[in-house]
């Protein structure tokens, strides 16, 4: 019954939808062609694309179908048994600021956002875990941020090590991942994309694909 070798890592993609001041997310044009992407480009030895879904950009409302696809992919029915799943949530935001990629090293239990996402709600200074305490708690994620950002900048990608995700939707997505993921045993990442005016589409979408394999090989 011995098995061969670890088990694949299996990496399951989130993207958000429009928002206020972006009529048209990247995220979601990435996280919607990328198994077409990574069947075209060969899906890496060792790796499985689960999910990939697309959320709607809003704390709360993002949260039902968040939890659901969270624990979906603890439940899946791969021939590998739960206990031995190597499982990766990588959520992909859009910073419409941003020059480069950013992989985001932890997420703070605060919402203050901006602007009303899109449900309406915008909080100011509210916990969003009331039950961690203090606005001021950090999560970190259990993946090696700095090596990841070394080998994709070795690679030729613009991209850099972040310790901020600001305190809206992406931020607030974020902390309820790494929450989970501490809760059940996995990973969890979050990345910050800039705009196709500043890093063309097939650029990011090479960066995306890139991204899941340095995953594979580094989990």
């Amino acid at each position: 019954m011995g098995s061969e070798g670890p088990s694949p890592v299996i990496v399951h993609v989130t993207g958000f939808k429009k928002f206020h001041g972006v009529a048209e997310n990247p995220t979601e044009t990435i996280v919607s062609n990328l198994k077409d992407y990574m069947k075209r480009r060969g899906m890496p030895k060792g790796l499985i694309l689960g999910s990939c879904s697309i959320l709607d950009t809003a704390g709360q409302g993002a949260l039902v179908p968040l939890y659901q696809t969270l624990q979906a992919a603890l439940g899946g029915s791969d021939s590998e048994s739960s206990n031995s799943k190597r499982v990766i949530w990588v959520h992909f935001g859009v910073n419409s600021g941003a020059t480069m990629f950013a992989i985001e090293n932890q997420a703070v239990n605060e919402a203050t956002f901006r602007c009303p996402d899109e449900m309406g709600w915008k909080p100011q200074k509210v916990p969003i875990v009331h039950a961690d305490g203090a606005i001021s708690r950090k999560r970190e994620t259990a993946l090696p941020v700095e090596e990841i950002t070394k080998v994709l900048a070795k690679m030729g990608y613009e991209v850099m090590t972040s310790d901020d995700a600001g305190r809206f939707v992406c931020n607030y997505v974020y902390y309820h991942s790494l929450r989970f993921a501490e809760q059940n045993g996995i990973r969890s990442l979050f990345v910050h994309v800039p705009l196709f005016l500043t890093i063309d589409e097939e650029t990011q979408m090479q960066f995306a694909a890139s991204l899941l394999e340095v995953l594979a090989s580094l989990y």
